[in-house]
């Protein structure tokens, strides 16, 4: 990190930061979801099977939790040691907002959670069961204040600056604006659907390893598979009209998540990139195999609809190219497994009508079952991805044209100190993460209690 600015190593250590951070909170709603559904089901069946589910995945759920929490902080200090400029500009609305987070959500979670815990035979059924529901409605509505945060910053609605503060003149439009609603449903899918992924592939890989309980992880399978049907091509339809408000309200994020330079002339469809490169001027591309008029489709449902290009915008009020080609990658990716989930979620339907989802045919389907155990990490993947062309693709600005990211970040940092942070909190961070692969391969292994009595 030697001849790396204040700026850059900032940018690094919160990007470091985020990317692990998120991984937990994904889990965390997810199966929170999913225990509220098994759990409700059981009272209402009174089947034991969907009480054994319930507790099974509550273990992990309580491992993703831990690490979601001890994760979070160092991502909230960063706002006060690397991007003070930041909060005192944002403070009035984004500290509060955050306030929100922590006072209604995690507070409301936290609480729930003791209940949840240690509750099955202390306090009635439907206690109990409300107990879950307020762990999964404190998830949900901890992701709904932080991406309403992260959504104004991108689309800032109903403030205006002063002496370089911003000052609220609205809160319902600054929490409801033009992006954070469908933001929101698009990332509360990305939570369930990588979930039900990263069950499916442990399910599908304790029975290549026939595990002594091999009908539960089926049984979960099998429930896991019916969700993704539905889940799958609805994440889709949210990530097309994510697409439509950035192509309104951030038409250079557009332009830079398809490397696209130069409108389309009149009569002419915008081409969409399916691979490219920038020249070294980051004027256009050296390169580019693309789809003709797809992007004007996409964006306008037209063969010829206009569309800007990055030329369109000032140099210092756009992605430079690097940032440009990080964000036009990303999508890709993102999109890339996205279809990718679809496809896999319908083969398993298939299998399934066919009656080739059994115990014993695990063996002879191995190839299926690989699937799905590669499919494992898909989901984390592209929501990372998601994050990164949200993140990157807003460049310059931190607050979009009001508060450049050069402009946010503290002032009198020394880039020793924050090299240093980042090598200890990498460091950290991989412990941890090892040590939750560790503790869920030995869940996993150990199976269920399915001689534990039934409450």
């Amino acid at each position: 990190m030697k001849g790396m600015d204040v700026l850059t190593l900032s940018r690094i250590q919160f990007a470091d930061t985020a990317i692990f951070h998120i991984i937990w909170p994904l889990l965390s709603i997810g199966l929170a979801f999913y225990l509220v559904l098994m759990e409700g089901m059981w009272l209402r069946t009174k089947d034991a099977k969907f009480y054994h589910q319930a507790r099974f995945w509550t273990k992990i759920f309580v491992l993703t939790f831990a690490i979601g929490v001890s994760s979070g902080f160092p991502l909230s200090f960063q706002f006060g040691t690397n991007w003070a400029e930041f909060s005192k500009a944002a403070g009035s609305f984004f500290g509060n907002i955050l306030g929100f987070e922590t006072t209604i959500a995690f507070t409301l979670e936290t609480a729930s959670l003791g209940i949840f815990l240690f509750g099955w035979k202390r306090v009635p059924k439907i206690i109990h069961f409300l107990s879950g529901v307020g762990v999964f409605v404190g998830a949900s509505l901890s992701g709904f204040w932080i991406v309403v945060a992260n959504s104004w910053m991108q689309v800032p609605r109903g403030i205006h600056m002063e002496d370089g503060k911003i000052i609220v003149d609205n809160y319902m439009e600054a929490i409801f604006n033009p992006s954070s609603l469908v933001s929101y449903g698009h990332m509360w899918l990305a939570c369930i659907e990588t979930t039900l992924f990263f069950m499916a592939g442990l399910c599908a890989l304790a029975l290549l390893n026939k595990a002594k309980e091999s009908a539960f992880f089926l049984t979960a399978f099998k429930y896991v598979l019916g969700l993704m049907l539905i889940v799958t091509p609805l994440q889709i339809g949210f990530g097309h009209l994510i697409g439509l408000v950035v192509a309104e309200h951030q038409p250079a994020k557009l332009a830079a998540s398809e490397l696209h330079w130069d409108v389309n002339k009149p009569g002419d469809g915008a081409a969409w990139n399916i691979i490219a490169w920038p020249n070294e001027e980051g004027t256009g591309n050296a390169f580019e195999l693309g789809i003709p008029a797809g992007l004007s489709l996409i964006v306008t449902d037209s063969l010829t609809g206009t569309v800007q290009g990055l030329n369109e915008f000032p140099k210092d009020e756009r992605p430079n190219a690097i940032e440009s080609t990080i964000t036009f990658y990303a999508f890709r990716v993102m999109v890339a497994i996205g279809v990718i989930l679809l496809l896999l979620s319908f083969l398993g339907a298939w299998y399934w009508w066919k009656k080739r989802l059994t115990v014993e045919g695990v063996q002879k389907d191995r190839l299926f079952w690989w699937l799905f155990v590669g499919a494992l990490p898909l989901g984390f993947i592209a929501t990372e991805a998601g994050w990164v062309v949200r993140e990157v693709g807003r460049q310059p600005w931190v607050m979009y044209h009001l508060l450049k990211t050069s402009d946010a970040v503290s002032a009198h940092l020394e880039s020793s100190v924050i090299s240093l942070f980042i090598i200890g909190l990498t460091t950290i961070f991989a412990i941890m993460f090892i040590l939750f692969v560790f503790f869920t391969y030995r869940i996993v292994r150990a199976g269920p209690d399915l001689s534990a009595p039934v409450p």
